[in-house]
């Protein structure tokens, strides 16, 4: 019988905590929601944001500094596409960028022709761009990423190095993925993160790929609860969840416990102590 009423318990050192966010408005959410067929348009190519996707940006900026998340963060994961590097570095990056501070700007100015001023790097965490977190890949060209080489100069702050190809072999002009395949590599994606040491992780993706990604979650919880975790992301949403290590895929060891019994001593609990009385009267 289950006695704990739906709830759960598991050791801290094998949690993390990530926070989801889907990228602000691009100029292809505008066009495709006007004409499906824009998608398909070339001229959608890797899209930039829009004026009112910074300005989401900046609101959820100021959200992500109120609640103290942005102080919390130890690692911010990116998907290789012009919107998201410009979401996660103008939620998560530093103060505009000033002459005479000797760090590298994590976006230079007017990137994506955004008319944007450049944002520092300063007393941020590391950011680093992943593939296995990018849109559907294929058939709509909003979703192909330009060469790394092109991303390096116009974000130089960003770590490329897990990118493993400069050009965009993954993407292809006449096949796009399935939802099934989405949700695969959202899976190997989620894996991956085991082999990180950061506890606190801020992810800038997509919605298709949050959603073929968490849908899998949630099952066996209230509905709502279920809602919670896998409903369609707004643009520039942001939810915050505890992922768990229910298989030991994580190697991680804990921080916070501590062993007892330092120095050494007698420590047998008084129940343990009583269960033990009868036993030791039949030896008697």
């Amino acid at each position: 019988m289950d006695s704990t009423g739906g709830q759960s318990l598991y050791p801290l050192h094998r949690c993390k905590t990530l926070h989801l966010v889907r990228h602000a408005q691009g100029i292809h959410n505008v066009e495709g929601e006007k004409n499906h067929e824009a998608y398909l348009s070339y001229d959608l190519f890797d899209a930039q944001l829009t004026p009112l996707g910074w300005k989401q940006v900046h609101n959820l900026r100021k959200h992500v500094q109120a609640c103290g998340i942005s102080k919390s963060i130890d690692l911010v994961i990116v998907s290789p596409l012009l919107r998201t590097m410009q979401t996660a570095v103008g939620v998560f990056g530093g103060e505009a960028y000033t002459d005479g501070v000797n760090v590298p700007p994590l976006m230079v100015a007017n990137t994506g022709n955004s008319g944007h001023p450049a944002i520092s790097s300063l007393n941020c965490p590391p950011f680093v761009a992943v593939e296995l977190c990018r849109e559907h890949l294929g058939v709509h060209p909003c979703d192909k990423r330009r060469s790394i080489r092109e991303y390096r100069p116009l974000f130089p702050a960003i770590d490329f190095s897990l990118v493993e190809n400069d050009d965009d072999i993954l993407w292809k002009p006449d096949i796009r993925e399935t939802n099934e395949e989405v949700a695969d590599r959202g899976q190997k994606f989620l894996k991956w993160l085991w082999t990180r040491e950061e506890k606190e992780i801020a992810i800038v993706t997509h919605s298709g790929f949050l959603f073929h990604t968490l849908s899998s979650f949630g099952n066996d919880c209230h509905p709502i609860v279920k809602s919670e975790i896998c409903a369609n992301f707004a643009n520039c949403e942001l939810r915050s969840m505890v992922f768990i290590d229910r298989s030991m895929m994580g190697s991680a060891s804990s921080t916070t416990n501590y062993p007892g019994k330092i120095p050494n001593g007698l420590d047998l609990p008084s129940d343990v102590a009583t269960e033990k009385l009868p036993e030791e009267g039949l030896a008697n």
